[in-house]
């Protein structure tokens, strides 16, 4: 007859989402603890991905997120087969996802400052960039000059989605665009690159910002090793794909750990916006040329003292 004992049995098998392997230090991490530290090693200071949510959930105003077009939703205008037909894969990733597609935007408020802000989702097809992104990037630079207020993006994302073909390319013109309209109209434009920030998006808007940060380590880089290094028929330096050699080289002006991040963007902000006066600041034409300016400010001058002067004793004369 078989002996029972009074207590349970060691399982040799856990549940997968109990504990995360690290792979800048190769520890075993319970995943409670690493969602305390916003998903950051506490041994080594390895950014993990998080989603979209998570993101503005650490980034703004608690209770301040409104999205808009949440209901955009990319259509298999090619008929794309690879492994999977195109509709199966976007059905897995909203399953996964619970988003649409791989971007959310709205308004929020972060320190108490309105902004329009864009975060990409990686989980969602590697984050690529197809017409629904680019269009969520264009509105998000849309609502920013309309409202006078700046634009935050959040990058992380493998590139152009090729089940989109062209359509995802021209995505890259069209948020451009807007970036420009941006610009022209001096809003501030923040972006941030994220472990990954390649392809179609690093070529795009996530390098152009007013001020672009980075968190450390994450890779950035337009295509691969083989692909770079084929191109421009040289061997690549070590570890040139990280933020820190961007940072080095210019293209990146800050480096922000995860915990760290809300409270640089808001220091931003209070640099990059104008106090409120109560009156409301009028958008300069974007084809103003600076010879146009400098003339209405000669005439400005010339309107006081001296210049009144001389204007009444040539019309005496």
């Amino acid at each position: 007859m078989p002996v029972r004992l009074p207590f349970r049995p060691r399982r040799d098998t856990y549940p997968p989402d109990l504990w995360t392997k690290c792979p800048g230090c190769a520890e075993m991490l319970f995943n409670k603890q690493l969602d305390k530290t916003l998903r950051v090693c506490p041994n080594c200071g390895h950014h993990f991905r998080i989603s979209a949510k998570a993101r503005i959930e650490q980034l703004v105003d608690g209770g301040s997120f409104v999205e808009r077009d949440a209901d955009l939703t990319p259509v298999d205008a090619l008929g794309f087969v690879d492994l999977k037909a195109y509709p199966d894969r976007l059905m897995a990733a909203q399953l996964a996802t619970g988003l649409r597609d791989a971007a959310m935007w709205g308004l929020a408020a972060m320190g108490s400052k309105p902004i329009s802000m864009c975060v990409m989702d990686f989980g969602f097809i590697g984050g690529s960039m197809g017409s629904v992104v680019g269009e969520k990037v264009a509105r998000a630079g849309e609502a920013a000059i309309a409202e006078r207020i700046p634009l935050l993006i959040v990058s992380s994302s493998g590139g152009a989605r090729m089940q989109e073909g062209t359509y995802s390319l021209m995505q890259l013109a069209k948020t451009m665009s807007v970036v420009e309209r941006v610009k022209a109209a001096r809003v501030p434009f923040i972006s941030v690159m994220t472990d990954p920030t390649t392809g179609g998006v690093f070529a795009s808007f996530a390098a152009v910002g007013d001020v672009n940060l980075a968190e450390p380590n994450a890779l950035i880089r337009f295509a691969g090793d083989r692909v770079s290094a084929g191109t421009i028929g040289e061997e690549l330096p070590p570890e040139y794909a990280l933020a820190e050699f961007w940072m080095s080289h210019g293209f990146v002006d800050r480096i922000v750990p995860r915990a760290k991040l809300r409270d640089e963007i808001i220091t931003l902000l209070g640099f990059l916006v104008a106090p409120s006066n109560g009156h409301a600041e009028s958008a300069p034409s974007p084809t103003s040329r600076p010879r146009s300016f400098l003339n209405a400010l000669t005439g400005a001058l010339s309107s006081d003292g001296n210049g009144d002067q001389n204007r009444g004793e040539a019309g005496n004369g």
